[in-house]
């Protein structure tokens, strides 16, 4: 399979296979994002899939070109999230019994989505404790069982599946694609959709979008050869990989025009964005496409620009730390500890002369438990403007305000916020 690249006559095989069982989802103008990037941006809305992202193409297009007696003896898969919901769903319309291993400190929430969307044919094993962990106990399982191990993007089906979303935006795209942009996790989406593009629309750039904490496609790129990342990042934990397939590997190196690879507060303000423009919820790895065009902004005005909106599985209890990375990222809030003058009134004095009339104190704690007059205090501002910060930082010179900046100093900054 070293020399495996996806046909169009198996993407169009997929197609039929999926239907029915996959939506086709809109192609749509978001009219934010094309007024702010002066272009055409197009949103391709696999977020409204049935299980939220796209992953059901890849996983019932594989499943479903098994054969009678593999059916029969079920299938088995390893995920925590997406990848695990499409299996699930896919069980549930074939009446097939599925094994999903996850690993042990995944949510209780998402447990239960997958155990909806299987609704009595799939069993979920907690093993381990990272997706790594679970994916070995998942292999071996299916080995023991003599049961067929479901990958979640290294495999022909799965690529074939996730193409037909290309398929789709060619359909009904009205002009020429420019730019073409396309979350990379594993690789397979990217694979599918790019290989159908470079076959039906060889001129679009297709950019592929990693997180900075996970850019193992860009890494494995830039060696010349599969490799695995020594950490992840798991923020952006639809597209945290660690290793990407081989045949990925081998399909986006021939299709791939460039990576971009974004900061995870750059996903955070996405998000964010998106939700207060478009009125759209999104999962991390579901902004990152978005997330991108800022780093390509003058490339793409006044070009046709399609962006694929992957996934909308986000958890609620999440959106106060994004909205603190996005601010964090942007220079919109600042951490300091500031050793006040051993004074009556000194608190009062910092914020009547050094906060100015926009700036907000949001977050404020003594260092010291007791004698706390005396004691340094961590403090958190919110201000309107990244210039704003230079304001702030001057005003609290002149008045002789000893500080020591936090945002700059990760292993501090993570140890006292």
């Amino acid at each position: 399979m070293a020399n495996y690249f996806p046909k169009l006559q198996d993407i169009s095989k997929a197609k039929i296979t999926l239907a029915g069982v996959a939506l086709p989802t809109p192609l749509s103008q978001d009219m934010h994002l094309s007024g702010k990037y002066e272009a055409d941006v197009l949103l391709k809305r696999e977020d409204l899939q049935i299980v939220r992202s796209y992953k059901i193409r890849g996983a019932y297009n594989k499943i479903k070109s098994l054969t009678k007696d593999e059916l029969s003896c079920g299938v088995v898969c390893a995920s925590a999230g997406n990848h695990a919901q499409g299996v699930a769903l896919s069980c549930r319309m074939l009446n097939i019994k599925g094994s999903i291993f996850m690993p042990a400190t995944t949510p209780k929430q998402k447990i239960e989505q997958v155990k909806m969307f299987g609704n009595g044919c799939i069993e979920i094993m907690l093993e381990g404790d990272t997706f790594d962990d679970s994916a070995r106990y998942a292999i071996e399982y299916a080995r023991q069982k003599g049961k067929v191990f479901i990958p979640p993007f290294d495999d022909p089906k799965i690529i074939e599946g996730q193409a037909t979303i290309g398929m789709e935006i060619m359909q009904e795209v009205k002009q020429k694609v420019d730019y073409l942009f396309i979350p990379i996790g594993g690789g397979g989406l990217a694979s599918g959709i790019g290989s159908y593009f470079k076959q039906i629309s060889p001129d679009t750039k297709i950019i592929g979008v990693e997180p900075a904490g996970a850019a193992s496609m860009k890494l494995s790129l830039d060696k010349g050869a599969v490799t695995a990342l020594d950490k992840v990042d798991k923020f952006v934990d639809g597209a945290a990989v660690q290793r990407v397939g081989e045949l990925t590997f081998n399909i986006c190196k021939e299709i791939l025009d460039d990576i971009v690879v974004v900061p995870e507060g750059a996903v955070c303000t996405t998000i964010l964005e998106l939700y207060n423009k478009s009125a759209m919820v999104v999962e991390p790895a579901g902004a990152l496409s978005v997330s991108a065009l800022r780093f390509y902004a003058d490339k793409i005005k006044g070009k046709n620009v399609v962006c694929i909106i992957s996934g909308s599985n986000n958890d609620i209890t999440r959106m106060e730390e994004i909205r603190e990375k996005s601010l964090l990222y942007e220079r919109l809030k600042h951490y300091f500890i500031i050793r006040f003058p051993q004074r009556s009134g000194a608190l009062l004095s910092f914020i009547r002369d050094v906060l100015g009339p926009e700036d907000d104190i949001t977050h404020f704690s003594y260092i010291k438990k007791t004698n706390k007059e005396q004691g340094p205090a961590i403090i958190g501002i919110e201000v309107p403007s990244p210039k704003a910060y230079e304001s702030l930082v001057e005003r609290m010179r002149k008045q002789n305000i000893v500080y020591e900046y936090l945002n700059d100093k990760n292993d501090l900054f993570e140890f006292l916020i």
